[in-house]
Order: C-alpha cells, then structure tokens, then sequence
C-alpha cells in the first residue's frame, strides 16, 4: 500500500518552513518512526519520521523547498522490499557504460564546503585526492586540515589564486537566523528601550554553593549553577515590581499573574530562548534540570516550539563568552530582559576599606513606554540585593 508523508502540523505563529536534506534516498528501506527529514522553521527544527515501515518510492519535495503544513512530501509502499524496488528505478545500463558514469559521481562526493575549499586554497592541498568525511563523501575542512598537517600531504595542481585576490563566501541565513534578525530590529523600533545597570557581589552566592555544591549534585542528579540564583532573585523583584513583568498589546498593559522565565541559551542553529514556566513555583534544583535540559535539546536540535512560546520576562549571559558590559535587548511581547555578564575580581570599598570582591555588572533593559525609570532601577537594586544576601530569597524579603 502507497501511503504519503507529510508536512506536520505547526504552530499558528509558524506558516512554513524549509526542507534541509532527505536522509533517505527512492528505493532505500525505511523503519517505523526513522527520521527521513529535517524541516526548519523559524523557530525551531522539525524532524519528518515516516509513518509506517516499507520502501521510499517517491520524493516529492526536494531539499530546499518552502513548505506548508500537510504539505505531502514523499510517499511509501508499506508492501515493497527494497531490493526490488532498488532495481526496478535503477535504468538498464550496458557495462561499458558504467565507466564514465563514475567520473562525476566522483567529483561529487569530492565536493568540497566553502571553509574546506578555501582552507584547500592556502595550504595547497588537493581536495580532489580526498576522502571527504562529510554527508554523501563532502570534504570538510577538518579533512583539509588532516591532509594538510600529514608530511605527504596531497598537493593541489599548480593553479592557485592570483595575487592578493580576496576570498568571500556568501550563504544564506537560516530561518532561524533571519527571523532573530526581524524580530530584534521590530523589537528597538517598537519599543522604547533604556537600559539600566547597577553591580552586584557575587561572593555570598559563590561561597554558598561552594559549600554546597557537592551535597546538593549528589541529593538531586544537577549541579548547582548561578542561573538559579538570578531566576529566583528576578521573580522575586517581579513580584514586587509587576509592570516589569507585564506586556503591552495595543493600548492596553497586560499585566501577568505568573511568571515564565527565558532562558537565553547558544545553539549550533542560533539563539533560541525556551521558557521555565510557572518559575516561581520551582524549587532551585527544578530550575537547574530544566536548564541542563534546554541546553542538551538545543544542541541537538530537539527544542520544540512549545519550549520557546510565551514568557513574560528573559535573562541572557553574556558573562559565559566573556562580556563585561552590554544592552540585551528585550525579547517581544515582553517588556524587560536581564543581562548577566562576566565575575571578575575588583577593588571596591566595604565599611571604609578597600577590599576586593568577585563584581558583576548587571543591566536591565526595560520598555519606556509602560516601565517608569523608577521601577527599573528598583527592580535591579532588588535582583541586587537578593543576591547579595539570599536569605532574603527565603525569607521572602
């Protein structure tokens, strides 16, 4: 039986998205729920897996291809084998035609990515000569970069690039890319963003989880980071300052009765930012293992677009990069986004002397339009002073 597969439904936000590379080809057998396809959205990345076991008998979108919802994307015949389906689409040819058929699929499993060519162009190395360990045989440029530190190392033939000629390489963005790019441009023109900063010490939280690190890993399965800290003190100052977690929509303020937190995390695709719901109600433990979580399920690809939907309020790090100082800039519809950056030992003074104390400079970025500059600096001097003495986080204070 001939049955199709398809587009999966997406979300009401997401009307489209774009075929990467069939994992399949016609005539190859396939499981039950194996991975044909990847679709990427411009949120997120949906894998494909085929519906039932059988043969891939037709592709019917190609890579690259812009596609919708239900949209039929191949078919498979649930009764075929794939010995013989292979040899009924594979054309009669005589051997002597065989040969020559060889030489471009040769070059193209020598094909070469953009880096490893370029790369291929500076060292002299011959990608033709190698074996790419890539999809379908493509060079990388960790091959280039193997052949080129190998003494033997494959020459390239003696046509190089004229002098002082300038390489470039275009591609183009992904859906995730360009969609970042809209929404952070629509975000500075729409919104009347100030940011806000103060400085907070971190040695009551470091030296806290250095006593505590090691019990709470071994009581709970997670290590106990400094985001936890940051989510607890942000939804505690939220509480007090409620315009901060509101949002605007039309001429009405919006003003939310929980709070759903994001989490700015890097991936191989982009910045995708997924959400702790109902973040006042988890405990510190419960903050940690979904973050590990998010993190694990965007370096795979796996964050669904439910994980990044909603949120009321986002914190991002740039302190893990090395950032000391920067404007975040606010994650639409919400209203304000906390910018962590890098601890670094400065002098400051306590009590008349001068000490030196793990600093971090902290900045809020705030909507103008609804958030008074009273209300954001009251909101960071409360994330502050959470921090700077978290028994304030349990006492409520």
């Amino acid at each position: 039986m001939i049955i199709d597969v398809k587009v999966p439904m997406l979300s009401e936000s997401v009307s489209e998205g774009t075929l990467l590379e069939w994992k399949k080809k016609v005539g190859e057998a396939v499981a039950r729920d194996e991975i044909l396809i990847d679709i990427e959205t411009d949120k997120v990345v949906l894998e494909v897996p085929s519906p039932q076991a059988g043969v891939l008998v037709e592709i019917v979108a190609q890579d690259g291809e812009t596609v919708v919802a239900d949209q039929v994307l191949a078919r498979i015949d649930t009764a075929a084998t794939a010995t013989a389906t292979a040899a009924a689409e594979a054309p009669a040819a005589a051997p002597a035609e065989a040969a020559p058929a060889a030489a471009p699929a040769a070059a193209q499993n020598n094909a070469a990515m953009p880096a490893a060519a370029k790369l291929a162009a500076e060292t002299g190395v011959d990608v033709n000569a190698l074996q790419g360990s890539g999809r379908d045989g493509r060079v990388l440029k960790e091959d280039v970069q193997n052949a080129a530190a190998k003494p033997d190392a494959v020459a390239a033939p003696a046509v190089a690039l004229p002098a002082g000629a300038r390489p470039e390489e275009r591609v183009p963005m992904s859906r995730l890319r360009a969609r970042v790019a809209e929404r952070l441009l629509a975000s500075q023109q729409e919104n009347a963003i100030l940011t806000t900063f103060n400085e907070v010490n971190m040695k009551p939280i470091m030296d806290l989880r250095a006593k505590y690190k090691e019990k709470f890993e071994k009581e709970h399965g997670v290590k106990l980071g400094f985001m936890s800290f940051f989510v607890k003190a942000a939804v505690a100052a939220l509480k007090k300052y409620p315009v901060v977690n509101a949002s605007v929509d039309g001429k009405d303020i919006v003003y939310h009765g929980y709070f759903d937190i994001g989490i700015a995390i890097g991936s191989p695709r982009g910045l995708v930012v997924p959400i702790l719901r109902d973040a006042d109600q988890m405990s510190i433990a419960d903050i940690e293992q979904a973050i590990v979580d998010y993190a694990k399920k965007a370096k795979d690809g796996k964050i669904a677009i439910e994980d990044l939907t909603g949120g009321t309020f986002s914190i991002t790090n740039g302190g893990t990069f090395g950032s000391m100082m920067s404007t975040p800039i606010i994650n639409p519809p919400q209203s304000a986004i906390l910018g962590m950056h890098a601890t670094k030992e400065r002098a400051v003074v306590e009590n008349g002397q001068v000490v030196v104390r793990p600093m971090m400079y902290l900045a809020l970025s705030y909507d103008h339009r609804i958030i008074d500059g009273r209300e954001a600096v009251l909101t960071l001097v409360a994330i502050k002073d959470a921090l700077e003495d978290p028994a304030r986080l349990l006492l409520d204070l």
